[in-house]
Parts: C-alpha cells; structure tokens; sequence
C-alpha cells in the first residue's frame, strides 16, 4: 500500500516502477496522470502508445485500467504520488561529492540538527554496515542520498556508496539493509597507492549547476519530523490541507523578474523523470543504474581510459564531468566531459596535478574551475572544456576550488601550498586575487577541499582543514590547544568598499582532519586518525599500523565549541573521501570498508 492509504501499485516485474509512472495530484486529488517512461524498459511488458506522452484521467476511468492487467488500482481520492522518480534533486538530498555542483559541502536545512538538539542527548550511531573488503586506501566513497522514494516495494530512503573492489552497493539507509549491490572490474594488477585501481570516484545522481535552493514543494522523507492528524470524512489527512495552503501561498509569489540559471529552480515533484545513479568503473566506462535496483537500462559508455585515477565525477545538463590525476592507465592528467546524448568525450589536459579532493568545482552559470600543481587555476566553459580564464597564484594549489555566492556576486576560494586562502572573482578569475589570507597551516599539508555556508544574518563563512600547530593568535577564537591539526573557519566581510577574509575561530585539535560539513548551523569536522608522512618507502601497512581512529566532531558552526563527539564509535581510521549528510544523518566510510551513519533515532 502506497502514498496515504489511497494508491496501489503493483507487479510482479521490478521494471514496472520504472515503466508507468502514475501521479495523482494533492492539489487535484481527483485527478492522474500516467505516462509511460522508458520505451526499453516497457517493451516487453506493456504496450499503452496512448499514455506514451501522459494524460490527465478522471477518477472514474481508473477502475477499468485494472481490467488491463497494468497492476494499478486507485482507490481514493487524496494520493500522493506512485512513482520511484519522484523528487529527482531536492534541497534535501545529497547528489554529489561535496553535496552541489559548487563544492559547499552545505546542507542548508535539516528538521533534526541543529545546535540546540545536538546539546541535548540523542545524537549517536544509529547503525553501520560492512561494505567493502578491499584494503587500499579511499575504501568507501562518501554516498549519494536520496532521502524520499516511492517504489513498487514501497516507501525507501536509499543511499548509494561506491567501493574500490568495484561495486555500487544500494543501501536502505532507514534499516540499514543492502537493497542491490552491482559488481564491477576491480583493481588492475601493479596497483599502487597513486594509481589503485578500481573504482576511484566517487558515485553521484545527476544534479544542477545553479545553487541549491531553499524553497520548493515542501519537505518529505526522513528529514522532517512524523507528523499525523485525522482530517473530515472524504478529505484525507490534515496534511493534505496543510500542503495546499503552502502551494495556494506560492503561487501569489511574484515571478522573478529575468530568466537565470543561478539558484536552481524547485523541483516539480509531479514531473515524471527516470532516477538515475551514475559511476564511472575500472575499466574507464560510464553507468547508469536505476535507483531501484542498480539495472542499466543501456550499455555503459566508454569515458576514460582503463585504470584511470578519477575524482570529482557530476552529472548535470545531460553532461557527465571528471577530473584524473597521476597519469594513470595513461589518463593524462585533467578533466573529461562526457556528452550524454552524442556519447561524445572532450578532454582538457592540466599543465601538472589537478590538485584537491573534488577535482573542480562549478559556478552556477556551468562553467568549471580547477587548481593544477603548476599553480594555476583554470576557468573552463562547460561540455567543450575551452579556457575561459587563468589565476597565476605564485605557489602550487593545496585543494580543489569552491564557488559560492555573496551578496549577489559569484567567488572562487582556494588555498596553496604555503597555506593561504585566496578569494578570486569568478567572472574574473585572470585579475588579481580579491583578498588572501595569512598562513593557517602547517606547510605541506594536504588540504583536500574547503566548505563553505551563510548564516542568517549574511555572514559567508569558508572552512579548511588544518594540519600541525595552528595559530591561535591572529584574531582567531580558540578552542584550545592545537598540536595535530583543526578545523579553520574564515568570515567574508566587507571594509571600505573592499573585501576582507576575517580570521573566525580554530576548532579543537584533530588528527589529521578531513574537509568538514555543515549542516543546519552545525559543523561536522572528522578526526580522521590517518598517519600522513612524505616518506616515500613507508609501506601501506605500516600507514594503517601507525594511524587511530577516527573520530567525529558536532561543532557550533558560529564559534566551532564542541556539541557533541562520536567517541569510540568508529574502529578504523578514514584516509580519504569526506563526509556526506542528509535526512538527520551523517555519513563515514572508514578505512575497513565500513559505512557508519550518526544522526537521532527514527520515529516509528
């Protein structure tokens, strides 16, 4: 039983999900709309070409579909919706690596954390699941969410991990139970910790260029709080009254004045659109797999070459992009589009290492930014990769960039090897910097990637990581001794017509830590325990030997104090991959092929 007690959906082939799509609007409740999605999925299993292009179908004219065999009975007037691919990107979701195609690494709103209820008890490990058995380093990647799905098997919040072995694992994230697991080539032989083979990106479901917007349809999924309520006879739920109330108010709101890409619109959650996630394997070949169960509708397509080093893999305007790195499998070094439609592959090669965790970074007009160790930062146009711009910084580049937005201009953030922050004009990357820092690092520390999120006062804020002793004098607030490394957060602000990079606070010491998450005001920064050393003739096992464990940290996002920490929850160190959040949750991926998830219990 499916939507509120008011629509069945069945079959006795998983495809049908991905086949017939049946909506039945809240707004409307007496009407539906079917539409038949995927031509090669349906054929086989029914033939209806008059529902090909969708329709709009009276309550009366549903009860003899059944006579159809199509597995599709409705029997009220209030339903929400039947289809698996509903919600395809909403704020709520986490779609990539570093959550949206800027990098920010941002949930901007979450119904369960927050400062106040991570003072409180109640925020702990809520499970974790033996993924993977490979023992190289960057085991898990961090997972792609989708917090509100709706399939022939019923209500799921899934989350999808990639694993170096070589699979794609489909998680039930509510039950901590394994829906689908799809198995690829895995490590190629003379492996090496530069070039692992494997699967080295992270997976991602296709997401948009333009920032994350805050509004929509409303919320669903595992990230709101249970709500319930008896409405009148014939009426549905009190919910349902609630939501028209929402959908009456938005449609009063002006529209915006001029087209533009910049925030991402809301999503129509009654628009029929496939799920996809995707991942890019050993052997250099692009996957699409259903959500539902990990089946590809088509061939993988050819993208890189085998063995390749790939980071930072998104999807967005029917383009898939990667970054490689160390040349391996004879990948030159740079970042690779992937036209979905023409299957057509471009490539710009980097002079150097394309430098950081994320590989680039995307402004909300599409266009790419990427940091090279030859100390250049690029600006390229989507899908061709053409230079658009160049930013000589001086020194090599210590992580990839991030792109976010203040007061209603467009910033690239990175940092270098002497471990400075620098802000650069995104319509003007070639100009001078528009501010830097002083050094907040130890030199020579991998930084990986930065984070970035505004306060509702205004305030931009862009975090880092920080290796060794970092300075608690400079204007930094301090949380204590630092001998390891911490989390470094800087305020944007404005002085005389100029713009200025304030020193904000420094977090608690940590072990090597990893780019932190924010998360509804709250800063979630890992520990990771990792022992990072330049010796070249340190063997793996001698790394693994000399690391801890990981550890994670719930921090004020205004003052970086501790809430709250993960204790001796996590029983391996974390080399590499970063964090993901999403639905009250926090996601780890340790170094033993272990998926640990935090967040508050689950209203049943």
């Amino acid at each position: 039983m499916l939507g509120q007690g008011n629509a069945v959906v069945g079959s006795d082939s998983p495809h049908a999900a991905e086949c017939l799509s049946v909506v039945c609007h809240i707004q409307y409740p007496y009407q539906c709309v079917v539409a038949l999605r995927s031509q090669s999925v349906c054929n086989g299993f029914l033939s209806l070409p008059a529902f090909e292009q969708g329709g709009v179908l009276k309550r009366r004219f549903l009860w003899p579909m059944r006579k159809l065999g199509l597995g599709v009975v409705v029997l009220g007037a209030s339903v929400v919706a039947c289809s698996p691919l509903l919600y395809a990107q909403r704020p709520a979701d986490w779609m990539t690596v570093g959550n949206d195609a800027q990098r920010s690494s941002w949930v901007r709103r979450d119904a369960k954390i927050s400062v106040e209820a991570l003072r409180k008890p109640g925020f702990d490990l809520i499970w974790k699941l033996k993924l993977n058995e490979a023992k190289q380093s960057g085991t898990l990647t961090p997972p792609a969410l989708l917090d509100f799905y709706i399939s022939y098997r019923g209500f799921r919040s899934l989350g999808f991990v990639g694993g170096s072995s070589g699979t794609v694992t489909g998680i039930d994230i509510d039950l901590a139970r394994v829906e689908w697991e799809k198995r690829f080539p895995s490590t190629a032989a003379g492996a090496s910790s530069g070039c692992p083979g494997g699967m080295t990106s992270s997976v991602t479901r296709p997401t948009v260029a333009g920032y994350p917007g805050t509004g929509g349809f409303g919320s669903f999924g595992r990230s709101t709080p249970a709500k319930s309520g008896v409405g009148e006879p014939y009426e549905g739920a009190v919910t349902l009254k609630e939501r028209e109330a929402r959908l009456a108010a938005a449609a009063t709101l002006p529209p915006p004045t001029t087209a533009s890409r910049r925030t991402a619109p809301p999503t129509n959650p009654y628009a029929p659109t496939v799920l996809y996630v995707h991942a890019i394997t050993a052997d250099g070949k692009f996957h699409s797999m259903y959500v539902s169960n990990g089946d590809e509708p088509n061939p993988p397509v050819a993208f890189l070459p085998p063995n390749a080093n790939a980071r930072g893999l998104i999807v967005f305007d029917k383009t898939a992009y990667v970054a490689t790195v160390n040349n391996c499998g004879g990948a030159a070094n740079g970042v690779w589009a992937l036209n979905l439609e023409s299957q057509k592959v471009s490539q710009w090669k980097s002079n150097g290492e394309v430098i950081g965790a994320t590989g680039f970074a995307v402004g909300p007009e599409g266009t790419l930014y990427v940091a090279s160790s030859s100390g250049a930062l690029v600006a390229l146009e989507p899908r061709t990769l053409s230079v658009k711009g160049t930013y000589k910084a001086g020194s090599n580049f210590s992580s990839s960039p991030i792109v976010f937005e203040y007061r209603d201009k467009d910033f690239v953030a990175v940092t270098t090897s002497d471990c400075r922050l620098h802000l650069l004009d995104a319509e003007e990357v070639s100009g001078p910097p528009v501010a830097t820092t002083k050094p907040f690092s130890s030199s020579g520390f991998a930084i990986g990637s930065l984070a970035s999120w505004q306060d509702s006062a205004g305030t931009r804020w862009i975090l880092a990581p920080a290796g060794g002793p970092v300075a608690s004098g400079g204007g930094f607030a301090s949380n204590g001794e630092i001998t390891n490394g911490a989390i470094v957060a800087f305020k944007l602000v404005e002085e005389n017509a100029t713009h200025v990079l304030q020193p904000g606070w420094v977090s608690r010491d940590m072990v090597s830590p990893l780019p932190p998450t924010i998360v509804n005001g709250v800063v979630f920064g890992l520990s990771s325990g990792e022992f990072r050393s330049d010796d070249g003739r340190m063997t793996e096992a001698q790394r693994v030997q000399r690391s801890s464990k990981a550890v994670l940290y719930a921090l004020d996002a205004a003052t970086g104090k501790e809430l709250w920490n993960s204790g001796s929850a996590i029983a391996s160190f974390v080399s590499t991959g970063g964090l993901a959040a999403g639905g009250g949750r926090i996601y780890v991926g340790g170094q033993d092929g272990t998926q640990y998830v935090f967040g508050f219990p689950m209203e049943h």
